[in-house]
């Protein structure tokens, strides 16, 4: 999906947050261009919530799962912001993006370009940043990330110049917020409770392909492996391929990878998806990314992957219970070679 709109993404990039690395300048936006922008987020969304609501289960720090994707005025440049607010309808600071088909939102009833006033009484900063920035939309999505995951939501709305006023009903989802980088380069992180990823990964390995890479960020996210590689004094910069760096790197990896196998299968993936994703030539090609000394060969990982989807086969219609989640309390050991499969 995103491949068609690569370019007019290219042309949009300067006009959004300004702490993507490189951009100097903003550039004028239309109205395609901003669709542009809107069907990337999207895109995204729907796979996080997909996975998310799918393996609450796994998860013992929920959000509400409510299906609403949220933009704000203060991440565009403000030279469009005045483009922006016509486009998207903006009676404020903030508004509906757009709606995750089947979620609780659209069965309230809630439309992309709705105007927030309130969700479960958190309101929207009416302050605009001077700059682009996303501080304004984080801040407001942690706080709706923190209403109880299963308690119903009283929305206020502005829709056409009228106030409106419903309730959705949230599913428990996984509290994590995912959210998409505009660039062309390959980056995939998992910081706790985010999950960022850039839209050159849209470009080359497709929409269905790139769940197995947010699975696998989403992973991390479940085992807490950023908290506890810092309980371990890991070093996540270019000293994470060397000493003991290796060894706890490559144990969260192949957890991660193991893991991201089972939330796909929760989800109601294709079962080899993880596995195809490997087997991609681009996959195989990043050897700057995927061959550095912190990550595992993708040959190992490959296999490892294929391992678990036989496992998962073979279990049948009741799916096995999901590996590492019970350990996310202890220490990393460091030990990942027992993790992959022997011939």
């Amino acid at each position: 999906m995103l491949i068609r709109i690569r370019l007019i993404l290219s042309l949009a990039v300067a006009c959004l947050v300004a702490a993507v690395p490189g951009i100097a300048r903003a550039q004028a936006l239309d109205a395609t261009m901003m669709e542009a922008i809107r069907e990337a987020d999207m895109t995204l969304a729907v796979t996080g919530f997909r996975l998310s609501t799918a393996n609450a289960a796994l998860c013992d720090r929920l959000e509400p799962g409510h299906g609403m994707q949220f933009h704000t005025l203060a991440q565009y440049a403000v030279d469009n912001r005045g483009l922006v607010a016509t486009h998207f309808a903006f009676a404020g600071t903030l508004a509906v993006e757009g709606i995750v088909p089947g979620s609780p939102a659209e069965r309230a009833d809630i439309r992309a370009d709705d105007s927030v006033v309130s969700v479960g009484g958190v309101r929207p900063d009416d302050a605009l940043s001077k700059t682009a920035s996303i501080d304004t939309l984080a801040k407001f999505v942690a706080a709706v990330a923190a209403l109880p995951p299963a308690q119903p939501i009283p929305v206020e709305l502005r829709r056409g110049g009228k106030r409106l006023s419903v309730i959705v009903y949230p599913v428990p989802a996984c509290r994590t917020r995912y959210e998409l980088l505009i660039d062309g380069g390959l980056d995939a992180r998992a910081y706790g409770d985010l999950v960022r990823i850039t839209s050159g990964y849209y470009d080359r390995f497709g929409d269905e392909l790139v769940a197995a890479a947010v699975a696998h960020e989403l992973a991390h996210n479940i085992l807490r492996h950023r908290e506890r590689l810092d309980a371990m004094g890991a070093d996540f910069g270019f000293a994470s391929g060397f000493g003991r760096n290796v060894g706890l790197f490559r144990q969260t990896e192949l957890q991660a990878d193991i893991l991201s196998v089972h939330l796909l299968a929760r989800a109601g993936y294709p079962a080899d998806l993880a596995s195809r994703f490997w087997q991609h030539p681009v996959a195989k090609g990043m050897s700057g990314i995927f061959q550095s000394r912190s990550h595992p060969h993708w040959k190992d990982r490959l296999r490892v992957m294929q391992a678990e989807e036989a496992k998962i086969a073979a279990a049948g219609a009741v799916l096995p219970p999901a590996p590492f989640v019970a350990e996310r309390d202890l220490p990393l050991t460091g030990e990942w070679k027992d993790l992959i499969p022997r011939d």
